[in-house]
């Protein structure tokens, strides 16, 4: 050691860490998308791809105001026009080069006028067009160009150095994707022989590719399926063997669904809708003529809850005024509900939208309700927040695996926790959060088999779901004015 004389300063690492957050309020969006229209067509099936704008989901997978076809960018509506928050995560399941997925187009005719013709049919594949001109094949950037419409139509542009230059009619054939095939197996998806992971299978990737924690896990109106609703619900406990999420799913409004209010509780049995970490969402909110999933609706407006309380889930989950002019079936009838029998299908553990002065998303209860009335697993808040605690606290101690099991260790555990839960009970979000190190789950097996558990204490304040003023007449009153 070099001789020392004078006055010195060192650091050492701190015991408690800057905590890691998940965003429990992440949206993934798994469902169709107009692809063709994307940047790459061929590079945007059955990966997650991060948006944190409209025109960059645009790129990434395209857009189109079919909300029922295109069930993904329904949800970049709600999230990014009306509600306005950020980002989300998207897996787009129709593959362009799968047959399954796409349909030809047969060769038709088309006028040439001023150069330019119009090809009406959406969907279509640029790559895959054969354009002729009396029957002579036109080459894409040397006879012609071809560019979207803001309708997903095309317009081709007759290049007048090309061989179709002068003509008046070209005829057009080729291939276009077709967004009608893709079916709910497409979105619970698998793993094949090579390893290929489609559909839900890839929500896997979102960690190692993308380092976040998804939070909220939506299929717009495929989650109606009972299948696809119970993978869902599947997907949302041990994701990579560690993170829990939450899900969404619209409740089945059809006329072979729960078309009323009092349809509801079977629809929700007949949907096999049962977890706690899954809401249910039921009635159609409309924007204008616009007709938007229900759970897509209302998962952006949770994500923008949590934004607004630093990503922290808690309540309100419920009675968030929301943009909807009306709410309606699947096939537009208007739905017009009272507050009764609101409480009613909130009563069955599903979430609606009731209009009390202006449209409200309502309801606080998981599926898992009323069959489980325990208040961590019946309330949305109360499950959202758990989850993102437990996801957090995997994230901040993951570097504390495989370090010395000592003393030191086990207090920069309890010490971090516990300042994490100081803060929870300054802000008043919990009433208590404790984290303890019991020698009754430490034995000295446990410690010889490298085993270290916490014990955590928590009680997350409650939605305060019913208010009620207790009224008495007091006739004494009376009295003793009138004796005066």
């Amino acid at each position: 050691m070099a001789y020392r004389h004078g006055v010195y300063v060192s650091e050492i690492p701190s015991s408690v860490k800057a905590p890691l957050e998940s965003d429990a309020g992440t949206q993934v969006i798994v469902g169709v998308a107009p692809v063709n229209l994307a940047d790459d067509p061929y590079g945007a099936t059955n990966v997650p791809l991060l948006c944190h704008t409209m025109a960059e989901a645009e790129g990434l997978v395209g857009y189109s105001s079919d909300f029922k076809r295109y069930t993904i960018c329904g949800a970049l509506s709600a999230s990014f026009q009306i509600v306005n928050v950020s980002p989300v995560i998207v897996i787009n399941v129709l593959d362009p080069t799968k047959t399954e997925h796409t349909a030809d187009v047969v060769e038709r005719s088309y006028q040439v006028n001023s150069g330019t013709a119009q090809l009406e049919t959406v969907g279509l594949l640029l790559d895959k067009l054969v354009v002729k001109a009396d029957d002579v094949v036109l080459k894409s950037g040397e006879d012609y160009t071809a560019a979207f419409n803001d309708d997903g139509t095309v317009t081709l542009v007759i290049l007048p150095s090309g061989k179709g230059s002068g003509k008046s009619q070209v005829t057009v054939s080729g291939k276009r994707i077709a967004p009608e095939k893709v079916t709910g197996a497409d979105i619970i998806g698998g793993v094949n022989a090579a390893g290929k992971e489609t559909g839900m299978e890839v929500l896997r990737q979102i960690f190692p590719k993308l380092g976040m924690v998804p939070g909220n896990l939506l299929a717009p109106w495929f989650s109606k399926d009972p299948t696809v609703a119970a993978i869902m619900q599947a997907k949302t406990t041990m994701l990579n063997g560690i993170w829990r999420m939450f899900c969404w799913v619209d409740m089945d409004t059809t006329s072979t669904g729960a078309p009323k209010y009092s349809d509801v509780r079977a629809q929700k049995t007949k949907q096999s809708l049962t977890s706690p970490n899954c809401a249910a969402v039921w009635g159609c909110p409309k924007v204008g003529e616009v007709i938007y999933s229900p759970s897509a609706f209302a998962a952006a407006y949770i994500a923008r809850q949590d934004a607004e309380n630093d990503g922290i889930p808690m309540p309100p989950q419920s009675n968030i005024a929301v943009a909807a002019t009306s709410i309606c079936t699947e096939d537009g009838e208007e739905i017009l509900l009272d507050l009764d029998q609101a409480n009613e299908v909130n009563g069955n553990g599903v979430v609606t939208f009731l209009n009390f002065n202006g449209f409200r998303l309502w309801g606080n209860n998981t599926v898992a309700y009323p069959s489980n009335t325990d208040p961590k697993d019946r309330f949305i808040s109360a499950r959202r927040f758990l989850s993102y605690d437990d996801n957090n606290f995997i994230l901040t101690n993951f570097g504390n695996v495989d370090m010395r099991a000592n003393p030191r260790l086990r207090e920069a555990v309890i010490d971090q926790q516990n300042t994490i839960g100081a803060s929870y009970i300054s802000a008043e979000i919990c009433a208590r959060y404790e984290m303890e190190f019991l020698s009754s789950e430490n034995t000295s097996q446990t410690l010889a088999d490298g085993k270290m558990y916490f014990h955590k204490y928590v009680a997350m304040y409650l939605p305060a779901e019913d208010i009620e003023e207790i009224v008495e007449f007091d006739i004494d009153a009376i009295t003793a004015a009138m004796s005066k």
